[in-house]
């Protein structure tokens, strides 16, 4: 017992390791991601109805979406593409939860809207497509490594047209300073949302200051067998993800304090950046 909570309270290198396919594949765990997607009164997996009408507003006033090619990387079920493809763009959703993409079928198929999914880790998607605007929404590009932050810009860079955009949020400094560490033990930890069975469910929070990286480390005990799960966040300085942006041919054009065109504040916990391919 001791070497299990050894390793259960055991500080991993920044990156170290990556379980996103346990949050996104898993059956049982994806079902409970889309019930919060769909719940339009918060901010967890998606944020709040009325925000995101006021998104899409705002991308729409920014870059005349009529009859422009966008991808949502990471578009969950569906939540802005179905109201872009409503505004006449051209819309790709790339996503890694089957049961989100079939969501978002679902109601494009309902509201006859021509909009293509991808059920695919967006780390490994390929196309031919050139895209007028990316999407990264909900602070998806905090989950990445370095590496894989690189590869997805690179990537975003190969997939637009000529002085096409990207449109995405990340966590500021701000909100890194307010988080703690802490280390959390409970039955069935967040009610339930891991598994239908009885768990036990560890939560080690560590921060990681040098690198402005939070690590969220879930360790749930089930009757069967024993699970890890880790939730990393990178925090960002506007001139760090300047710096990252412009390694991969991008400059920065403008920021703001979200994806709805809120004016940008230095202390936000949050800001969106849109970048413009060089």
């Amino acid at each position: 017992m001791f070497k299990e909570l050894k390793e259960i309270n055991l500080r991993p290198e920044p990156f170290e390791f990556y379980t996103a396919s346990d949050l996104w594949t898993d059956e049982y765990i994806s079902g409970q991601m889309l019930s919060y997607h769909l719940n339009e009164d918060v901010d967890l997996s998606s944020r709040n109805a009325k925000f995101i009408n006021r998104s899409v507003e705002w991308i729409d006033s920014y870059f005349c979406v009529d009859g422009k090619k966008i991808a949502d990387f990471g578009c969950g079920p569906g939540l802005y593409t179905t109201k872009l493809s409503e505004r006449k763009a051209n819309v790709t959703g790339i996503d890694f939860s089957k049961r989100s993409i079939q969501y978002a079928q679902e109601v494009a198929s309902r509201e006859g809207l021509p909009i293509k999914y991808v059920n695919q880790n967006y780390l490994e998607f390929e196309t031919d497509d050139r895209f007028d605007l990316i999407l990264m929404i909900m602070c998806d590009f905090c989950a990445l490594s370095p590496s894989q932050r690189k590869k997805m810009l690179s990537k975003f860079h190969t997939m637009l047209a000529p002085d096409g955009s990207v449109l995405l949020d990340v966590y500021s400094l701000t909100a890194f300073e307010e988080r703690e560490e802490a280390s959390i033990y409970e039955a069935n930890q967040l009610n339930g949302f891991w598994s239908p069975n009885d768990y036990y469910g560890f939560l080690n929070t560590f921060k990681y200051d040098r690198e402005k990286v939070v690590l969220d480390k879930y360790t749930i005990i089930e009757a069967e067998r024993i699970r890890t799960i880790y939730n990393w966040l990178q925090y960002f300085s506007h001139d760090a993800l300047k710096e990252e942006f412009g390694e991969c041919g991008f400059t920065v054009e403008n920021l703001y304090s979200d994806v709805a065109g809120t004016p940008f504040d230095a202390k936000s916990k949050e800001f969106a950046v849109v970048a413009r391919k060089l």
